[in-house]
């Protein structure tokens, strides 16, 4: 029965299920983002079912997280004498133990799975030789790992080379919670009691981290919250990024180089600048990158057409984001930094681009809004140095941060503004929109119909002005 506590994740745990519920033997594994909820969810839907679970534990030595995994098969088994010298045999305990139930499936849980992979101990031999070795056709297996190393998940698990190559039955990536999911679990289980507005504000910040919205208390306002999670004497959340790096990523090091670099240009950067300011290259750059888009903290993107080398990569993990440009620095020893910061510039500036990266997480709700869910479309955004165009026109440069290029020969240039209330589109603006879709068409020579599209959060207020507005996307349309 699902837990009324439960928000979202109808389809996961339908799958959750589907596995279970199936005839044959299944290894599922799900991953995604540290604190995203994929515990949460496997234990939710399937607890009661459990034969075994363990939890890998973090930067301990091989020998004592065996003796660890075996201690828990002695606990079920109520024999304290049973030892296992590596991986292989701990394993071969558990089959044992296992098929001693004499049930007709059985459900096993391994969580923090990377965690259990230390160096040199056969640690992904031995799972793969108790997966491929498990021949019971009274009993089935169903297998479910998890873990938050989403590039060992990926690279080392689902995608093995070795014996598990194409053993996982379905891989399950756990996304963040939308707009509409954090509204439910802010209101509906935090009994927070906010507007659409001030979910906004709270998701520019934590993001839809289940386990950062939970930290937030009911009877405090957000500003309040921001400053005892961020600011305050040993603050929950001030030690935060470091760790999601550390327990991530083995060179924490330099992936953190990067994000923070990639963090102080909100256009984003592209690898020749990266490269240069963080003094790495070659293979081990590209490997940092790729595992921060999969780890969903960066985004990559390139305008269809443009070579390889004009990729750019930009920030978008909100609570990195928000960490890095006031937590991570600048903000002294005020205790009340957030409360006390205001209306200024600086958080101005950050709320802009905040929303920005809303909007991107939010292009399904777009979509909807514009009626083109069906339509086949492509989403990137554009930028361009100044240039001179086949007519001898010379252009100053600039970049649109959303472009919906559809299969209809019509294109959404979208400009994203957060707002108080309705947005005042000024006589320089509305210029500055129009020559920035002249300088696209003339730079990329297309022949379909731009359609100046604004994402607000309150709207436009109708002024002589806002006729350049072909399509309005509100705050309200990204919670469908």
């Amino acid at each position: 029965m699902r837990n009324k506590n439960f928000i979202g994740r109808t389809e996961e745990t339908a799958l959750l299920e589907e596995y279970y519920a199936s005839n044959k033997s299944e290894l599922i594994a799900v991953y995604g983002r540290r604190r995203v909820g994929k515990t949460f969810m496997i234990c939710e839907t399937l607890e009661d079912r459990f034969d075994f679970d363990y939890t890998g534990k973090y930067k301990i030595a091989a020998k004592v997280q065996i003796a660890e995994f075996q201690k828990e098969i002695n606990r079920l088994t109520k024999d304290t004498s049973g030892e296992a010298k590596d991986w292989f045999e701990a394993f071969d305990h558990l089959k044992e133990y296992l098929l001693g139930l004499k049930k007709d499936k059985v459900v096993v849980f391994l969580d923090e799975l990377p965690w259990m992979d230390t160096a040199k101990s056969n640690f992904l031999a031995a799972l793969s030789t108790f997966w491929n070795g498990w021949r019971s056709k009274k009993t089935l297996l169903k297998l479910y790992v998890c873990g938050s190393a989403t590039t060992w998940m990926v690279d080392k698990f689902i995608g093995d080379k070795g014996g598990l190559y194409g053993r996982v039955s379905r891989p399950i990536y756990l996304a963040p919670f939308t707009l509409l999911e954090t509204e439910q679990y802010l209101n509906d289980i935090k009994k927070m009691k906010y507007g659409r507005k001030l979910v906004l504000d709270t998701y520019m910040i934590f993001g839809g981290i289940p386990y950062y919205l939970d930290m937030l208390d009911n009877k405090k306002p957000l500003s309040e919250n921001v400053d005892n999670l961020f600011f305050s004497n040993n603050a929950p959340l001030k030690t935060e990024f470091d760790f999601l790096f550390r327990s991530l990523f083995k060179d924490s090091a330099n992936y953190r180089r990067v994000i923070k670099y990639i963090s102080t240009k909100m256009i984003g950067l592209t690898r020749e600048d990266i490269s240069e300011d963080c003094r790495l290259n070659g293979g081990e750059l590209t490997k940092i990158l790729n595992n921060l888009v999969a780890c969903d903290f960066i985004r990559c993107y390139m305008a269809p057409g443009k070579k390889q080398r004009s990729k750019v990569y930009q920030l978008t993990d909100m609570f990195s984001l928000f960490y890095l440009r006031f937590a991570g620095r600048g903000s002294g020893t005020d205790e009340h930094y957030w409360t006390n910061l205001g209306k200024t510039g600086k958080r101005n500036a950050w709320s802009g681009y905040a929303f920005e990266q809303v909007c991107l997480n939010h292009i399904p709700q777009i979509k909807a809004k514009l009626g083109i869910s069906g339509i086949l479309s492509n989403s990137y955004a554009w930028s361009r140095k100044a240039f001179t165009d086949s007519n001898g026109t010379e252009w100053s440069g600039g970049q649109i941060d959303l472009i919906i290029d559809r299969n209809d020969d019509v294109m959404n240039i979208c400009e994203m503004k957060y707002s108080s209330e309705e947005y005042v589109i000024t006589p320089k603006y509305a210029k500055d929109v129009s020559d920035r879709m002249a300088m696209f068409r003339a730079s990329e020579k297309t022949r379909k119909d731009l359609r100046c599209t604004f994402v607000t959060t309150y709207g436009i207020r109708r002024n002589p002005n806002s006729d350049i507005v072909a399509y309005e996307v509100m705050l309200d349309d990204l919670f469908k």
